[in-house]
């Protein structure tokens, strides 16, 4: 992967409280000044405007790309239309330049990952054999014998995540 940015994968179970602690990241970040860029991964269809509205007419019309602008924000729709789903490069080649992009959801993706993680959750964690996974935010203490790869860190703890990512990761402005 060849990415000009900073990015940095966030992945755990549903319910874990990844959403939870990008929004804390991507808040905090913002207020010390950073350009923060997320990309959220969906397994599901999702539509961005309701059916009858202009834009969803254009793409059900056959449209391969549809932006919505206002003075506000605008918004690109891509239709896949049976194509492969992106790659990362691809992916990340449409944002903006900014200081470090957060990846929620892509597993796949070979990027250096946080893993939200609570045990109580029933699965086993990932860390174990996702060795893309540079740290760990827990509701539970480090276990023996971790990997010293790994920096374990307390996910009810959010602001020593948050000291962490700006240690580990240089800001680009």
């Amino acid at each position: 992967m060849t990415h000009k940015q900073n990015v940095l994968g966030v992945t755990g179970p549903s319910g874990s409280g990844k959403t939870t602690l990008i929004e804390y990241l991507v808040k905090n970040l913002a207020a010390h000044g950073w350009k923060v860029n997320v990309i959220k991964h969906s397994h599901h269809d999702f539509e961005l405007e309701p059916p009858r509205k202009d834009s969803a007419r254009f793409r059900h019309a056959g449209a391969a790309e549809v932006m919505i602008a206002s003075p506000y924000r605008f918004a690109i729709i891509h239709e896949l239309r049976g194509a492969d789903e992106p790659g990362a490069d691809e992916q990340l080649a449409r944002l903006q330049p900014a200081d470090l992009t957060l990846v929620e959801g892509f597993h796949a993706w070979q990027i250096d990952k946080l893993e939200v993680y609570r045990a109580l959750e029933g699965k086993p964690p990932r860390y174990l054999d996702d060795h893309t996974v540079v740290a760990v935010a827990s509701d539970q203490p480090a276990p023996h014998g971790l990997p010293p790869r790994l920096q374990w860190l307390d996910l009810n703890r959010p602001d020593t995540v948050l000291d962490w990512l700006m240690k580990k990761i240089p800001r680009q402005a």
